[in-house]
């Protein structure tokens, strides 16, 4: 098995997950990890066992492979740089910026036959791979990702933050071209959005409701998919899936017969399998399932929904000084 010489660009909360992920991982080597803040990379290395940087370039020319999790106005350069010196590449979500910058990336990496993952990583939640083989044709789907607030992430919008992993769940789900998307949103306590919902409607008639907020007191995270005959109830946070299937018959109360089944996939990491998958990928020089395709599709849906959030609020607040100012 060929041995792959790995890196991590930025070491923030969750780019040290990934350098213990690829140090734990068998037939890859981490070699080092970069981040401008050194006493940050110093220590991450010490606790990998690898080296620290502090310019991501000369980390870049030591390695095959890379997980890119800078800030996310830094990922076009830092991909660009290393794909054109033929470094494969797991890129964390949202991919890019603009959807200009995706496309570049994307025709770069066609071009110098790179292997281009993003990092959607709860496509790697145990619990989501788990439901493929119960999809049928849904016809609804009510999403609620729900957290407690923290500081960390909100300099971005939470649409682009949270709802972005739902929608590209969502887009894998159902076949069809999306038709219409109905938004609300609003900032409460920072500087953006940090509640949101979106009512994404398909050419085929499938509808999805998604709820986000980061200023709940609680963490939920599930997502409830109807279709014909069958119901499917995925519990992200707890890795657990619960499908009921109507039988022949109908019980005293009148309510169809049903089978309930309940899988747990509670010791399994998604981060694990995701860098794992990466890897493989780099190895047999195949597409990964979250391809920077995948990811534009996810990106360019959430920049819609964010625009159209952006664009009620301003309505709504010129009403306001409207109404306040007179005619």
């Amino acid at each position: 098995m060929k041995q792959i010489k790995a890196g991590v660009i930025g070491v923030g909360y969750l780019g040290r997950f990934h350098a213990q992920k690829y140090a734990a991982l068998p037939g890859v080597e981490l070699v080092g990890v970069a981040d401008v803040d050194t006493v940050r990379a110093q220590e991450v290395a010490t606790e990998c066992g690898c080296s620290a940087y502090t310019d991501y370039r000369e980390l870049v020319a030591a390695i095959d492979a890379v997980s890119i999790v800078v800030p996310t106005s830094l990922h076009h350069p830092v991909a660009k740089y290393c794909i054109e010196r033929g470094v494969d590449l797991l890129l964390e979500k949202p991919m890019t910026v603009t959807l200009a910058e995706a496309d570049e990336l994307i025709e770069l990496a066609d071009r110098h036959n790179s292997v281009f993952q993003v990092g959607h990583l709860e496509r790697f939640n145990p619990a989501v791979m788990a439901i493929k083989p119960f999809l049928t044709t849904p016809v609804f789907i009510e999403s609620n990702r729900i957290s407690t607030f923290k500081q960390r992430g909100v300099d971005v919008d939470v649409v682009l933050d949270l709802m972005i992993h739902d929608i590209d769940i969502i887009l894998t789900i159902i076949d069809s071209p999306l038709k219409t998307i109905h938004t609300v949103g609003a900032p409460v306590v920072t500087g953006t959005t940090d509640i949101a919902n979106a009512r994404l409607i398909f050419e085929n008639g499938a509808t999805a409701n998604i709820t986000v907020s980061r200023i709940s007191l609680t963490n939920i995270r599930k997502m409830r998919i109807f279709q014909p005959g069958s119901y499917i109830n995925v519990d992200f946070a707890n890795k657990k899936v619960m499908t009921i299937k109507l039988g022949e018959g109908v019980l005293a109360s009148g309510m169809p017969k049903h089978d309930i089944e309940v899988e747990s996939f509670a010791g399994q990491d998604a981060l694990y399998n995701e860098i794992e998958h990466f890897i493989d990928h780099v190895r047999r020089r195949a597409t990964p399932i979250v391809s920077g395709s995948d990811g534009r599709k996810a990106l360019e849906v959430v920049l819609q929904v964010m625009d159209q959030i952006r664009e009620h609020q301003s309505l709504e607040l010129f009403s306001r000084i409207k109404t306040s100012t007179g005619p």
